[in-house]
């Protein structure tokens, strides 16, 4: 049977933000991160759902799978550096086209053969090539552990209970124990993460092959991959026509929103966003080897200039999340060329810059976030004009983004990178004077500079809690 939400549908209902509003729309840039198509954690966490609604579930139950399926892909930015560097490969598109692969060692051999260092020369992809060979399972069991655990590791950030974690954790193991890390088999693994597994791959072949893809592809792997059970459930539940229209449904988000259980929801207070906030940004820094603690740190900054300007409390906590947010439509960019130590291209140049749209794009869908989403996407803008994505001047950039601009430029100077070792602060603070008046705005610039230079311990300031 299909089930529907558990009350009436308007796009322009507002009426006060729940969780699944906000990490429904933060899944967004968790598909970016995968390489998935807009919408298919939802799509996921949409399958799922109904299957645990057919099975006659409990609320709690429920609850576990709607939350550990849409946020499945929690830990997906915590492996793509290494994927990039493995594989000589596009992260994002390596993730996307593997997901497709069917069964066998011998599909995946021949991916890995040909994905790997496609714009290499042939002697740079044959040593990547021997290396996965002699390395293989080695390499697909750190890369799966790193993401798994990460996964969980956030979702206890975002106070969901250990049975959410656990799934997330658990999430590509096998009913007949071929998956990885841990080899788990049978009733071992959750069963909110073999619903999730299912859930996913039963998007990923619908996205690319129509309905028929996607039964085909899951019976296929009934007592491999998943439990027969699970997979006769699906099938049920799949077998009526409204299942499918509700995943091309344009009103999509509003209807997986209300598919959480009623009894089992949330209330978000200001100490929750927070808490949110974080979460997101270290799913952001994880993206990079060379951006550890950055989001958190912008955000820090952000908050004490803000402070010793004038601004009031709740203000100053409105943009220290924007601060920490900064950088979220970087998920959006391959660590090709995140990690590049070189120049830039033309084209992945217009990649990299078009992450600042990405930012407002994807905070633009959260309520509480949309206030601050340009001001968010606006951290490349200069005065002189000359800065993207919109190439504002200084009589359209917000102050609120003047103080994200000079907060992120200066940890970017003091931070290592792939291109350049970090910079003392006296030498950091100087290319940043050069810049006041065309790049960034003096009076943030000096309060910035009187923040961390007023004390060793103010250079390196401690998260708020």
């Amino acid at each position: 049977m299909y089930y529907a939400p558990v009350r009436a549908l308007s796009q322009d209902d507002n009426s006060g933000t729940s969780l699944a509003e906000i990490l429904g729309a933060f899944s967004y840039a968790l598909d970016l991160t995968e390489g998935q198509p807009e919408g298919h954690s939802l799509r996921t966490c949409w399958i799922a759902s109904q299957m645990a609604a057919a099975a006659g579930m409990t609320p709690t139950e429920r609850r576990t799978i709607y939350y550990a399926t849409l946020l499945k892909d929690l830990g997906c930015s915590s492996n793509a550096a290494r994927i990039a560097e493995v594989y000589l490969a596009d992260d994002r598109a390596f993730k996307h086209d593997f997901k497709l692969l069917p069964q066998g060692i011998g599909p995946t051999l021949r991916f890995v053969f040909a994905a790997t260092g496609r714009e290499e020369g042939l002697s740079v992809r044959t040593k990547a090539v021997l290396h996965i060979l002699r390395n293989g399972s080695a390499i697909a069991r750190e890369l799966i552990q790193t993401r798994c655990t990460r996964g969980a590791d956030i979702a206890r950030q975002l106070r969901f209970p250990e049975e959410v974690a656990n799934a997330i954790a658990a999430l590509d193991e096998h009913w007949d124990g071929s998956g990885k890390p841990l080899g788990l088999q049978n009733h071992a693994i959750p069963t909110a993460s073999q619903f999730a597994l299912l859930g996913q791959i039963a998007d990923v072949f619908h996205s690319v092959g129509g309905a028929q893809a996607a039964h085909d592809e899951v019976a296929a792997r009934s007592g491999t991959w998943f439990d027969p059970a699970v997979v006769k459930l699906f099938q049920r539940v799949a077998a009526e026509d409204a299942f499918w229209a509700g995943l091309s449904d344009p009103l999509l988000e509003i209807r997986v929103r209300d598919l959480e259980p009623q009894e089992q929801r949330v209330a978000v207070d200001a100490d929750y966003l927070d808490a949110i906030a974080a979460a997101f940004g270290a799913v952001i820094d994880a993206k990079s080897p060379f951006t550890g603690g950055h989001s958190t740190r912008v955000g820090d900054y952000a908050a004490l200039v803000g402070g010793a300007l004038g601004f009031a409390p709740e203000p100053v906590r409105e943009l220290r999340r924007a601060a920490v947010l900064h950088d979220v439509g970087k998920l959006a960019v391959s660590s090709r060329i995140l990690e590049k130590p070189g120049k830039l291209d033309e084209g992945e140049w217009d990649v990299m810059r078009n992450h600042a749209a990405q930012t407002t794009s994807i905070l633009s869908r959260i309520t509480p976030f949309r206030r601050m989403a340009a001001i968010a996407g606006a951290h490349h803008e200069r005065l002189d004009g000359r800065g993207y994505p919109l190439g504002l001047d200084q009589l359209q950039i917000a102050r609120e983004a003047r103080i994200i601009t000079v907060c992120d430029f200066y940890d970017a100077l003091t931070a290592d990178r792939p291109y350049r070792a970090a910079m003392p602060v006296d030498e950091a603070l100087a290319v940043m004077e050069s810049e006041v008046g065309r790049a960034i705005d003096g009076d943030c610039f000096g309060t910035l500079r009187d923040i961390v230079t007023g004390s060793p311990e103010a250079a390196r300031p401690v998260s708020a809690p």
